[in-house]
C-alpha cells in the first residue's frame, strides 16, 4: 500500500527535527516543525469527522495565517485535494470556483460566513481568520489520524488560471507535481535547514503556498511569517 505521497515527503524533517522552529512571526512566539506537524494532523481529524474523503475538494478563501498553512497540510493528510481561493474573490466569482469544483468543505473568513453560506451549495462549511481562530479551529481535539495512503499520481491541489481569456479553469496537480517542483528548487536555490525565508506572498498564489513553503518543508528552513 503506498504513502501519503507529498505529506510523507513534506514532513520528513519534521519527524527527524520535531524541534526546530519551522515558523517565526511577530509578538508570538517561534513554532516547531514538531507543533505543525501534530497540528496538521489534528486539523486533518477535523475535515475526516466533517466527512472528507479522498479525492474531495476542500476550498479555503482565508487570510494567511499559520494555522491556514496547517489546513493545507491537514487536507492532503487526509487524502482531500486543496483548493486555494484568491481573498479579494467576489460573492459571484466565488460562485463560480465553488460550483466548478464542488468541494465538500469549504472554509472561509467568519465576517463572510453569511454571505457564502448559501455558495457552499451542499458542503460543510468552517470558519478560520487570520489569527487562527474560528468554528475549525474550534472543532479540533486531541485527535490525529494515520495520513490517507496517496500515490505520486494522484491529485494533491487545484489552482485555477487567472482566467485572462476566458472562464479560468483549475489546473491539477498532482502529490508529485507539487514534491518534484519544490525538490528541483531547493536544490537549485541551495536550500538549507540553515536558511530564513521572509514569506511575504500570500499562500492563495501558487509560490506563496507550493513554492516558498514547500521548499522551507522539505529543507528545514524557517519561515518569517
Amino acid at each position: 500500500m503506498p504513502d501519503n505521497y507529498l505529506f510523507s515527503r513534506l514532513t520528513a524533517y519534521a519527524e527527524a527535527h520535531p524541534d526546530k522552529a519551522f515558523a517565526e512571526q511577530p509578538d508570538a512566539p517561534s513554532q516547531s516543525y514538531g507543533t505543525t506537524l501534530r497540528n496538521a494532523l489534528r486539523l486533518a481529524a477535523v475535515l475526516t469527522e466533517a466527512g472528507l474523503n479522498p479525492g474531495d475538494r476542500v476550498a479555503v478563501q482565508v487570510d494567511k495565517s499559520l494555522t491556514a498553512i496547517e489546513l493545507y497540510l491537514a487536507t492532503v493528510a487526509a487524502g482531500g485535494i486543496f483548493l486555494p481561493l484568491n481573498t479579494a474573490y467576489t460573492a459571484s466569482e466565488l460562485a463560480y470556483f465553488l460550483d466548478d469544483a464542488a468541494p465538500s468543505i469549504v472554509v472561509c473568513d467568519p465576517d463572510r460566513e453569511s454571505e457564502i453560506t448559501p455558495l457552499a451549495n451542499t458542503a460543510r462549511l468552517f470558519t478560520l481568520d487570520k489569527s487562527g481562530l474560528g468554528t475549525l479551529t474550534a472543532a479540533l481535539t486531541d485527535m490525529i489520524i494515520t495520513p490517507v495512503p496517496r500515490s505520486a499520481d494522484d491529485l494533491a491541489a487545484i489552482l485555477y488560471t487567472s482566467g485572462t481569456t476566458g472562464r479560468s479553469k483549475g489546473a491539477m496537480l498532482s502529490h508529485d507535481n507539487l514534491y518534484s517542483n519544490a525538490a528541483a528548487l531547493k536544490d537549485h536555490w541551495r536550500f538549507t535547514e540553515n536558511d530564513v525565508l521572509i514569506h511575504a506572498l500570500p499562500i492563495f498564489h501558487t509560490h506563496g503556498l507550493f513554492v516558498a513553503t514547500n521548499i522551507a518543508l522539505i529543507s528545514g528552513a524557517t519561515l518569517n511569517f
